[in-house]
């Protein structure tokens, strides 16, 4: 009888099926390599590669890294390793056979690679629940907390993002040069044709790769793009950007470009923005659908959910404004970044705005974000807000900033990052959103990124106060 999360996960009924079927893929298809892959912390992706005969014992036994991989084995500023120390124990990764995907490029030598996603728990040997879900597994989490949400009440979020990413010239010797490939001429077919090559490439990795390709254009930034795909049940929508983006990494390899996910490389454009499109849906049923004449206004499961995010917006922007870098884009104002918590119809200066009947779109969120966290901490407003009955207040139809000249009151979200983590550690809601190890290793990890950056003398530093007397 299985005891432990670890045993219970590997003895699942019909597992075992779906370890022989990926073989017969594996045969099939001739696959040499395979990655087994989760996200740390800021998103990234980690895991090990293993040669193709070893698929059934990592599948039924797991591979091993060390916990602090899902810090991205880091050291913080005093030399101290991030989340985990050297004498910790080694995480088991087990993979999900049915999110085996054949790649649809090769290695160097033409040899076929394939990626599987895995959850991560705690060693089988360890003193204090052996064999446990490893609490800093954020995709782990995010797939916890989207049963446990549908098991209490019938309902499940579902997600589309829509990431922007700026194609980059790269320089002699390979690296990324700040510079876009293309010129900042918004919604401009020209300059999105010059990157057609790239997109082309994209799409079709991305529909060999299971993801619906359905549109794009240029933004306002240099070599700026937008590529969206359909939207799914949250954790599925979290592994989807998470697939896009190494695809674009791959794509940019093969075509010698590079794809740029910082929110703000360049003042004076528009950042890299990933907006998060949300629903809650009972069955096939979306439940934010209007349910009165005015087709604008979300139904009251809606309603309170907008409420929810309205009462947790300070403390969410750190999970989705989550680097130093994330405030230039709000504070670099003129290109529609929202900065006041606050909802409406199509109100693109707002925080959230109904972009459809049936969906609004979550604004303060960046091309850096982790969307395991981000859709684990908007679930919990959200829920928070069903849960109590939050009212948002009514919509503003108004230019936001119209709105105040006019006398209106509006809480501005955090304008620093050091702002957003003080404004998380005051919300036991989100806090409890980031479960058992995960919100240590996350406050861990973006304190110290925020104390890094408070330690730096910048090129603005030395222009503005080295002749500064007398």
């Amino acid at each position: 009888m299985a005891n432990t999360d670890l045993e219970r996960f590997v003895e699942a009924d019909g597992r075992a099926e779906r370890i022989k079927e990926v073989r017969k893929r594996i045969d099939a298809e001739d696959i040499s390599y395979v990655y087994y892959q989760f996200p740390s912390v800021t998103g990234r992706i980690m895991g090990k590669g293993v040669p193709a005969p070893h698929w059934e014992t990592i599948a039924n036994k797991g591979f091993q890294l060390v916990y602090g991989a899902t810090a991205n084995l880091f050291i913080d500023r005093h030399g101290n390793y991030i989340g985990y120390g050297p004498e910790a124990a080694e995480l088991v990764g087990i993979p999900e056979p049915e999110t085996f995907a054949v790649l649809p490029w090769t290695a160097g030598d033409g040899k076929k690679l394939a990626r599987v996603w895995c959850q991560c728990f705690r060693n089988r040997e360890e003193r204090d629940e052996p064999g446990a879900f490893l609490t800093s597994d954020c995709r782990g989490n995010l797939i916890r907390q989207q049963a446990d949400f549908e098991e209490a009440t019938g309902l499940h979020l579902r997600a589309g993002t829509e990431p922007e990413m700026m194609w980059l010239k790269l320089n002699d010797d390979g690296t990324p040069s700040v510079e876009g490939v293309t010129k900042p001429y918004c919604y401009h077919i020209d300059q999105f044709s010059e990157l057609q090559p790239i997109i082309n490439r994209v799409v079709e990795y991305g529909q060999k790769l299971g993801l619906d390709m359905i549109q794009g254009d240029h933004e306002d930034a240099p070599g700026q793009i937008e590529l969206n795909f359909g939207f799914d049940r949250a954790e599925r929508a979290a592994d989807n950007l998470s697939t896009f983006r190494q695809i674009c990494k791959q794509v940019g390899r093969e075509l010698g470009a590079f794809p740029c996910f910082m929110p703000k490389p360049f003042m004076g454009v528009s950042a890299n923005g990933c907006h998060h499109n949300i629903s809650i849906w009972r069955g096939d049923e979306n439940v934010f659908m209007p349910e009165g004449d005015d087709q604008q206004k979300p139904g009251q499961h809606g309603l309170w959910a907008i409420g929810g995010i309205m009462a947790h917006q300070p403390a969410l922007t750190a999970l989705t404004c989550s680097t130093v870098n994330s405030y230039r884009r709000l504070w670099d104002t003129g290109f529609w970044a929202p900065v006041f918590a606050d909802w409406g119809f199509q109100n693109r200066t707002t925080a959230l705005r109904v972009s459809a009947p049936g969906r609004f779109e979550y604004r303060t969120v960046d091309s850096a974000v982790n969307p395991y966290l981000s859709l684990s901490v908007l679930l919990a407003a959200m829920r928070d807000g069903i849960d109590r009955k939050l009212d948002p207040g009514e919509p503003e139809e108004r230019n936001i900033y119209e709105a105040m000249e006019a006398g209106k009151e509006v809480k501005r979200l955090p304008m620093t990052f050091g702002a957003a983590l003080e404004a998380l550690e005051e919300d036991d809601v989100i806090k409890n959103a980031l479960p058992g190890d995960m919100y240590r290793v996350f406050m861990h990890y973006k304190r110290d990124e925020w104390e890094r950056h408070c330690a730096q003398v910048s090129d603005w530093d030395v222009n503005e106060y080295l002749d500064v007397l007398p």
